[in-house]
């Protein structure tokens, strides 16, 4: 039983893979708020283009 302890305690690949998720998460957070940022913008754009257009 001790054994299986100290190779637990020992064991990085749960570290590395929470360590994984929180930067995926990092990056969609960070996609989410460019898009939200920037979307009014590009439709803005779009709308003037539009416009333009017709």
């Amino acid at each position: 039983m001790l054994k299986t302890i100290k190779r637990f305690a020992t064991e990085n690949s749960g570290a590395t893979a929470i360590e994984y998720g929180l930067i995926a998460l990092g990056i969609a957070i960070a996609i989410v708020v460019s898009v939200g940022v920037l979307g009014t913008d590009v439709a803005a754009i779009f709308t003037t283009v539009d416009a333009g257009l017709k």
